[in-house]
């Protein structure tokens, strides 16, 4: 089953895609900060909720992987 279709899926995908944005914004910030429009655009947006929210994008990630370990 692809991820549209599970919902956990989709939000694994999701906080995946949000802290490698932040990680690779932190490693090459001109990358991310030239563009704003289109894909990049959104890509930038991911980092920038990954950098001002990463205690709740951490405690996502936490309980996330908890979920996947036992619930799953």
């Amino acid at each position: 089953m692809s991820a549209i279709f599970n919902f956990q899926s989709l939000l694994t995908v999701l906080l995946l895609v949000i802290c490698t944005c932040a990680y690779l914004r932190s490693l090459f910030p001109s990358l991310m900060d030239r563009n704003k429009v289109g894909i990049s655009g959104t890509l930038w947006k991911c980092a920038r909720i990954g950098e001002r929210k990463s205690p709740w994008v951490a405690a996502s990630c936490i309980m996330m992987a908890l979920s996947i370990l036992f619930f799953s």
